[in-house]
Formats: C-alpha cells, structure tokens, sequence
C-alpha cells in the first residue's frame, strides 16, 4: 500500500507541474503593457460613484458604465495607435489637468490644428443637452467618440485625402495583443468594431465626473433645500453671484437691464450648470483657421471645472479661444451686440424685445459673479488615477 500512495503522489505530482507549465495568462498582454496600473482582477469604481442626490440629469442610460467597459474606453481614450501616425489620442487634446480641455487655442492633430477650441469633458453624463460637438452634429455621446478618429485634421481615418479609412484603424488594433485580451474581456470576444469602440469610450467619458466642489459642499448641506437659500459655506460676495446668476433680469423696451439678476441660469441650469437644449448661440460667430462666421455654434461645455481652484483657466474659453479671463466673458454677456448675419441664431433670452441685452454691470457684480464660478471646480477630476494615462511614460 506504501508504494502504490508513494506512486499515486508521484503521477498528481508531475500532472500538476505538467498543467503548470501549459498554463497561458489570458491578461499577459495587458498586464505587460500596462504593468500596475491597470489591474483586471481590482477593476477601479467606474460603475458606482457616489453622485448627489440633487443630480437628476442622466443621459447615458442607454450605454450604462461598466467597470470592464470604462476600462477599455480608459485605453483607448490615452492610445496614439488610434491616430494615423501614432502620435494623437483623445487624451492629446483633451488632458486631465486641464478638466480635459486644453490649453491652446487649437489642439494639433496629425494633419493641422482643430477647426475649434478642445471642449472640456467634465460631466457630460449628467447634461440636459445629449447632443454632442459644439454644433451638435453628434446626436449623442456614443456617435461623438469616433468622429474625431474618422477626421482628416485630427487623427487621420478619414477614407478621404489619401487617408485610409476606419477599417484600417480595426485590422491595426487586432493585432495589438492588449486589444484581444481587453475586448474579450469586456465583450466576450476578441472582435473589434467601431460599435464597441464607441460604447466604450463613452462609458469611460461620462464616468468623469466632479461633484468635490466648495459648491457641491454648499448644496449638499441639510439646511439648504434648493439652489436659492444662501448656502452657509459660501462668502457674502459667493452668494451675491449665485443669486445673480440664478434669477432673471429685468429689461425696459430698448434691452437695458433694469433689476433681477443676470440670468446665466436660464442656459446654464444649476445644479448641473449644462447648456440648455434648443439654445441659440451666445453672439460669439468667429471661426477658426478660416475667414467668415459661424452661427452653428450651441453647445457649450458645463461650467464646472472652467477654472481650477487657485482661479487658473482651463484654457481659453469660447469655440474659437477668444476669451482668456472670466472678467471679459461677464463683460461679453453684459453687452451683447447683434452682429449682421446673427440677428436669427442668436439665442432669444440675450435679445431680449429683439435688442442686444444690456446687463448694466456693476463691478461689485462682475466680481461676485466671478466669485461664485470659482465655487464650481473641484479637486478629485485632475488628479483621480481612473482617468488618467494607463500607459507607461
């Protein structure tokens, strides 16, 4: 019986180093790629963050985030192997230090600079406006994610101009080992299509979220059931401008101010501070890289995040980067001006009895208002490593 045990542990011996060494790592690729950074056994929390209970707006229900999915759109948002040249990714122009935006007027791309100003990526999940693109050509954020790939300017798939096309783009990141492992791990299949790209990316761009701010503090407070009551963390000059950016102005006949306040939240809703659907542009029609107007201009980006805390921009501001401090940005909307060729597309709420509005600002008012944007910008967005650059440096 002793031999025939000693036998028995001999054969589970050797059958168990026989199965260690057939034994194939399905995330090898991954983790040799991405060493610690990315970890398909701790997936970071995508899917569950804590968003208050006074944030009712959600357009990505169609596309609910996932850990797994975040984490493959995290990859492909910071891969170059997405451009042409392999020297552009979405993270290029759209940089975590900077609420996703950038600071140059016109991001560079593989062919040229952007025809427009980088817009910051900062809650979009949770904007009224589920159309995407300053234009609103995207009809939601899932069309959006590719088209930047699929331009000629910006990463080089176009199919046009002597690029090679989207199909290319598929066949180039199939046989990328990290690409067969991740997309089997999210889909269940190593197949890559432009669909699952797209869902991808998307769930990874509504995760980014920022709700840390000295606002967020404010609203969140027991005492405070609504955006109108003074919030008791917030200076006397914070709650002068957010109470002038939340009532309505009043105006005589000819569009001068004449009491309320300034009516930013007629566009810019609180709590989530989000454009308004079916809004008109905001009287800012110059182009960039070209000559003429454009009044197609009616997204806008939310206004959280539009500085750091420290008072710092998050690059210029507008389409077209023509601001570069929030004190000019009031003074645009304190003195709107119809300019020929706009008097149509020009939103109604800033021409008031057809007339360009006149805020008639004060510059106690102008700094209160600065004031209180200050209180919409957090801390977590620029620095939380779920969303920043998976890929070694």
């Amino acid at each position: 019986m002793k031999t025939k045990w000693i036998s028995f542990l001999a054969i589970a011996s050797l059958w168990s180093c026989s199965k260690t060494d057939d034994y194939v790592d399905p995330y090898a690729n991954v983790k040799a790629t991405f060493g610690s950074s990315i970890d398909l056994e701790h997936l970071a929390n995508y899917a569950n963050q804590t968003i208050p209970t006074y944030i009712t707006k959600d357009n990505g229900m169609a596309n609910p985030i996932t850990d797994k999915g975040a984490t493959l759109g995290r990859v492909l948002f910071y891969d170059k192997n997405l451009s042409s040249n392999n020297t552009i990714s979405c993270a290029s122009c759209h940089q975590q230090a900077n609420a996703f935006s950038d600071t140059q007027v016109a991001s560079n791309g593989v062919n040229g600079t952007t025809a427009r100003h980088t817009m910051r990526l900062i809650n979009t999940r949770f904007a009224n406006e589920s159309k995407f693109f300053w234009d609103e050509r995207a009809a939601s954020l899932e069309i959006q994610t590719t088209q930047p790939i699929r331009n000629h300017t910006e990463m080089g798939y176009s199919g046009t101009n002597g690029d090679e096309d989207f199909s290319n783009l598929v066949t180039k990141l199939s046989q990328l080992g990290y690409y067969k492992e991740l997309f089997k791990f999210v889909y269940g299949t190593e197949e890559i299509t432009e669909s699952k790209i797209q869902l991808a990316l998307a769930q990874f761009v509504r995760s980014i979220q920022s709700f840390d701010s000295k606002y967020d503090i404010g609203r969140s407070q027991p005492q405070v059931a609504n955006d109108g009551q003074p919030f008791p963390n917030f200076t006397n000059q914070e709650n002068q401008g957010k109470q002038l950016f939340l009532a309505p102005p009043q105006f005589d006949a000819t569009g001068n101010r004449t009491g309320g306040g300034l009516g930013c939240a007629g566009c810019h809703a609180a709590p989530e501070f989000d454009i308004a659907p079916n809004s008109g542009n905001n009287g800012i029609i110059g182009v960039l890289n070209g000559t003429g107007i454009d009044v197609s201009v009616t997204r806008a980006p939310s206004l959280r995040d539009i500085v750091k805390t420290d008072g710092t921009l998050n690059g210029p501001l507008m389409h077209t980067g023509v601001f570069t401090d929030l004190q000019t940005v009031i003074g645009h909307y304190g003195n709107i001006n119809i300019a020929p060729g706009n008097a149509v597309a020009l939103d109604p709420k800033l021409r008031p009895g057809g007339n360009g509005q006149k805020l008639n600002l004060t510059a106690q008012e102008v700094n209160a208002m600065m004031a209180f944007l200050k209180t919409l910008s957090g801390t977590n967005v620029y620095i939380d490593a779920k969303w920043s650059n998976p890929f070694p440096n």
